[in-house]
């Protein structure tokens, strides 16, 4: 349990806090990333009309802005694709024994995987991955988090997977995660919180038949997965390198790369497009480690989870929350570190293109979610005193501006560049400003643009093998699909983020969305 100066590491929204100044501070909080968001949208809109020179001039550098920007982050892509090659291409397994000091084979893996409505195929190919990584399996443990609501259905898939698969690991364990508890909201956060305390329970502090005593919490790490993640065969071994060199590990997140192989030769070119644009966003912030946080597929020591007493089970955006609740608890000591090594998710799928793109609308929407940790990180920083005024000041500024581009940059440069035209009047239209602004614009997102080829470049390069099915056509499309980037940022990507920060702003809390998972047939 967490100590009582510690009570703010559980806030979910404002209404869980007791104090009245407490609940007003922190729904400003909340009311803080839309409220900037849509200041900055209106904000232009309005000066188009009033003052259309600043608002030209303000376009033009913003469009510079994003050009330089384009360019950094494909030099990020860059070194970070050859980076992760490289690592795929590393014996872990070999080099883990070469760890001086520290023995690797004192170190057991706790595998979380929480479902709900998937199949018994989507299980089972993330179970086979499992089998034929390279880690011994009797240092791994794994745990399946049934949900109650979803009946039977699930129970039937659990037990078919034990009779499969349970017998080849160190323990397996099958949890079922009640419904209705209060104060919990219904979703991945309860579930995998259900299922690392059971595991604590029934096996960690259980002392297991041939052990004298319990497993040390410090050496369990904990990787929490979606039920279709596949690991790549070196991901255990990888992981435990890092874990065994690292300065404080138990101190520290490990973060892998997702990838959405499993399905993207299915996937809509709509779906591919916003998939891939992920995974190198996440490749980026992987060479960028002073700003990386937690994001779906992670580890993190056991100790380290049981110290912070789990995941906050009211929320949605739990895979993020956990950085920021590890690092309000250590006072501001504690870091995410880079695997630079993938593990393979499914790209959204649905039974028709129009259900496809309205679930990778949602699931933008419930990332765009993660704008909630902002009020509950600057809450946090006001009552941590311990935590430098510089460590605060650099979260801060990365959670709020991150967020700020997502809602506004795509909006900004593909539909207000052009409000000064039509909103600036004749006396603005006169000028030369006027007549260059719709060329220079052009100019520089034509150039910004050129980053699109290396997208598509590398996109081919992380694809899985062309099944026999597809043919060099198939092939040609992924990388054709790119010209449909434009359409993504914006309707897929700053609309769906904007109204995620618009919901939060008017207290209109989101429940936890699960995406579909279509099987490949």
């Amino acid at each position: 349990m967490l100590s009582s100066d510690k009570y703010y590491l559980k806030i979910g929204k404002a209404s869980d806090l007791k104090s009245p100044k407490e609940r007003l501070i922190y729904r400003a909080f909340e009311i803080m990333p839309g409220a900037l968001s849509w200041l900055t949208l209106l904000g232009v809109v309005f000066l188009s009309w009033l003052q259309p020179i600043w608002v030209a001039f303000f376009i033009i550098a913003f469009d510079v802005y994003w050009l330089l920007k384009t360019v950094y982050l494909s030099v990020h892509l860059r070194f970070s694709y050859y980076k992760m090659k490289k690592q795929i291409k590393i014996n872990w397994l070999e080099k883990v024994k070469s760890v001086k000091n520290k023995d690797w084979q004192d170190v057991y893996h706790l595998v979380i995987l929480p479902f709900y409505n998937e199949s018994f195929e989507v299980a089972r190919e993330t179970f086979q991955a499992i089998i034929n990584s390279d880690y011994p399996k009797d240092k791994i443990i794994v745990v399946l988090g049934a949900e109650e609501r979803a009946g039977q259905p699930a129970q039937d898939i659990a037990q078919r997977i034990k009779e499969e698969f349970g017998d080849q690991f160190y323990k397996f364990l099958i949890t079922t995660h009640p419904q209705d508890i209060v104060g919990e909201l219904a979703g991945k956060a309860a579930n995998i919180t259900w299922m690392a305390k059971q595991a604590k329970k029934d096996i960690i502090d259980a002392c297991p038949a041939g052990r004298d005593k319990k497993i040390p919490y410090e050496n369990i790490v904990v990787s929490c997965f979606d039920i279709d993640t596949q690991i790549f065969p070196k991901y255990f071994s990888c992981l435990t390198y890092y874990y065994l060199t690292a300065e404080k590990p138990t101190q520290t997140s490990y973060q892998p790369i997702p990838v959405y192989n499993n399905n993207i030769w299915e996937a809509p070119s709509i779906s591919r497009v916003v998939a891939t644009s992920g995974t190198f966003w996440q490749m980026i912030q992987q060479q960028r480690p002073e700003r990386l946080s937690t994001f779906s597929s992670q580890a993190l020591s056991f100790k380290t989870l049981n110290d912070i007493d789990f995941w906050t089970t009211s929320i949605v955006s739990e895979d993020s929350r956990v950085f920021w609740q590890c690092l309000l608890y250590y006072n501001g000591d504690y870091k995410v570190v880079p695997l630079n090594y993938p593990v393979s998710m499914d790209a959204n799928l649905a039974q028709t293109f129009w259900k496809t793109a309205t679930n990778v609308y949602k699931q933008q929407r419930r990332w765009g979610w993660g704008s909630e940790n902002i009020p509950f990180l600057t809450f946090g920083f006001l009552k941590n005193k311990k935590i430098s005024l510089q460590k605060k000041f650099h979260w801060t500024w990365i959670q709020i501006e991150g967020f700020w581009s997502w809602a506004t940059n795509a909006i900004l440069i593909f539909i207000l560049g052009w409000l000064p035209l039509f909103l600036g009047g004749d006396k603005f239209n006169v000028t030369l400003l006027s007549y260059n602004l719709p060329r220079v614009t052009r100019t520089l997102m034509t150039l910004a643009m050129i980053g699109l080829i290396g997208s598509a470049i590398y996109s081919t390069l992380l694809l899985p093998k062309r099944p026999k099915k597809y043919g060099i056509i198939n092939h040609l499309g992924m990388v054709v699909q790119w010209i449909l980037v434009p359409f993504t940022i914006l309707f897929l990507g700053a609309i769906p983020g904007l109204e995620a920060q618009t919901r939060l702003m008017l207290g209109k809390y989101m429940g936890f969305w699960v995406t579909p998972k279509q099987e490949v047939k």
